[in-house]
């Protein structure tokens, strides 16, 4: 792994922020105050969203109507969180008649399909409400049409060519829609449509017909933020604010009972939360219903207004989430030793192909995309793993890297070599695909050559960017605060990681792979706690080394409610 120094832009000009935080805001682009705004009158206006006022219009008709209005959401945590915010808002906005229905994966696959259209019929709803879905579903939008059902598609994944012909879209990557925000989860968008609904019923006199007093919207930040992390979406300036707002909440107790018991089987202490928890402790739990069984069971924990009843729901889904680190453990066993083979081949892995592209009988189909992201990460490549469904079927998941759009690399596939891909959606860095098994190899050799028209061997090396060495002075737990109250931090806007040579005072593993260092500047008595997690243990401990050059985070570790500062090691030489 290579360290490679951030480069900077043009300095934000301010007295407002320390040296340090400036130098950080410059290596992302950020040069005036105004992109740092996290207060919600910062957002954009919901105004800006095409075809939401036609939306607006046609769910406040179901509320004043009581209209049977059905949503129907995807089985990631991003849709959990959509299918959660749409029915409880929609119910505190006065619709009494909302339910919500998953497609479940290895039944009916992805989004409003005509097969799950048909499951819906049978509940009689007036309208159906897409959350995370819906842009793709051509045939599904044109069934429920033809059975009179409106449907209403809030999406934020890539269009095609053709868009469904549904009642209204809103989409922010539409074509024709104005709204600046292209990077905004499917969370966010149902919450936008939510946010524009309520002003539309405040300004047609629904509360005071109604005599029911005009929520405020901001109770849903949370799972705005938790959807938002969870689907690894670009941290442009507004979803900043959705996940920092969110993630406040949170903090300060005012959440619903959901996920507080997610925070609890998760180990999470309330008050310390960070975006990270959300991404890394919270979400696999959740994910882990729609990857091995039924997003239903995550949902209905999101939606309980029982902490006892939410905690037992938790509770299975932590079971769940073990269940999957199982199986994907065993796959990624079978996946590293198809790739070592052929690295020894080949020559080393740095010689593998510019993308990955495997399957094997056994694997699970739930678990794929988390074995691709593992893959990409390892290898620094796109990497796409299928699992057989049945019927000669395929169904693939695909995770690629920054400067290769993986939803362009099936779309130029698609047309350069029609019918080889059934089926596909998503957006840049994720995505999904269904092919028939006998194309498996011609697939493979299509996508290699087409992501080696966008990628070099070289880019393929695995770079760590960093932020430059600190000094004794910042290398300090003051420093480390403002850091983490400078965030919220993720895809796009990377949390910093700097880089400094130290003396090795003392090395251990602990667990089973970690290892625990302490570590000190030369010539320096202050000691520095340090964690590499997962090292090789062919190469460390290293009791020869007396000195390492590290790449790392700060951290700020709390044992017995005492603080210290920690490093997290992402990379040691």
């Amino acid at each position: 792994m290579r360290i490679k120094q951030r480069e900077q832009h043009v300095s934000l000009k301010t007295e407002t922020y320390p040296s340090i935080l400036n130098r950080i805001f410059s290596a992302r682009g950020i040069t005036d105050e105004e992109a740092l705004d996290k207060r919600l009158t910062a957002l954009i206006s919901f105004a800006e969203l095409k075809d939401i006022q036609k939306a607006c219009e046609r769910l406040a008709r179901a509320i004043r109507h009581d209209e049977t209005i059905l949503v129907i959401g995807d089985f990631d945590a991003d849709g959990a969180t959509s299918t959660a915010l749409a029915v409880s808002a929609l119910k505190t906005l006065g619709a009494k008649q909302v339910h919500f229905l998953v497609p479940n994966r290895f039944e009916f696959g992805y989004g409003l399909t005509p097969a799950i259209v048909d499951v819906a019929k049978a509940r009689k709803p007036h309208l159906i409400v897409t959350v995370d879905n819906g842009i793709a579903s051509i045939e599904g939008v044109a069934r429920a049409n033809e059975l009179g059902i409106d449907v209403v598609v809030t999406d934020h994944h890539l269009p095609g060519d053709i868009s469904p012909e549904a009642y209204a879209i809103v989409n922010p990557n539409q074509h024709g829609c104005p709204f600046p925000s292209k990077s905004i989860a499917g969370v966010g968008v149902i919450f936008y449509v939510m946010l524009a609904l309520r002003r539309h019923l405040v300004d047609t006199g629904w509360f005071d017909e109604a005599n029911i007093e005009a929520p405020n919207m901001a109770q849903f930040l949370d799972l705005v933020a938790l959807g938002t992390v969870a689907d690894v979406v670009g941290l442009d300036k507004n979803n900043r604010i959705l996940v920092s707002q969110g993630v406040a909440r949170i903090q300060q107790g005012k959440t619903r009972p959901g996920i507080l018991a997610l925070i609890k089987v998760a180990g999470r202490e309330v008050s310390r939360l960070r975006e990270s928890d959300l991404g890394f402790s919270i979400a696999p739990r959740l994910n882990a219903a729609g990857r091995l069984d039924d997003m239903s069971l995550g949902i209905t924990c999101l939606l309980s207004e029982s902490f006892e009843i939410a905690l037992n729901l938790a509770e299975r889904l932590d079971e769940l989430n073990q269940e999957r680190r199982l199986i994907e453990t065993e796959m990624k066993g079978q996946a590293m030793t198809v790739l070592n083979t052929l690295a020894e081949k080949v020559g080393s892995s740095h010689s593998l192909p510019i993308a990955l592209c495997l399957t094997d009988e056994s694997w699970h189909q739930g678990v794929i995309g988390i074995l691709a992201g593992r893959l990409k990460e390892r290898f620094h490549r796109p990497v796409i793993i299928f699992a057989a469904v049945g019927e000669g079927e395929l169904k693939g998941s695909a995770r690629s890297v920054n400067g290769v759009n993986i939803r362009d690399i099936l779309a130029d596939i698609d047309v350069s070599k029609p019918g080889l891909i059934t089926k596909f959606g998503g957006h840049a860095m994720a995505a999904g695909l269904s092919i028939q098994a006998d194309n498996f190899k011609t697939f493979r050799e299509a996508f290699v050559n087409e992501v080696s028209k966008h990628l070099k061997p070289s880019d393929c090396e695995g770079v760590i960017l960093s932020d430059g060495p600190l000094t004794k002075e910042e290398l300090s737990m003051p420093v480390a605060k403002l850091i983490q109250q400078a965030g919220p931090w993720g895809q796009h806007f990377p949390e910093p990681v700097f880089d400094n040579t130290f003396e090795i005072i003392e090395q251990r593993l602990v667990g089973k792979n970690h290892l625990k260092l302490t570590l000190s500047f030369p010539d320096d008595p202050q000691f520095i706690d340090a964690i590499a997690f997962n090292v090789d243990t062919n190469i460390w401990p290293n009791h020869r080394a007396k000195h390492v050059h590290i790449a790392y985070k700060l951290d700020i570790n709390v044992y017995q409610n005492r603080e210290k500062l920690q490093l997290i090691v992402e990379s040691l030489v």
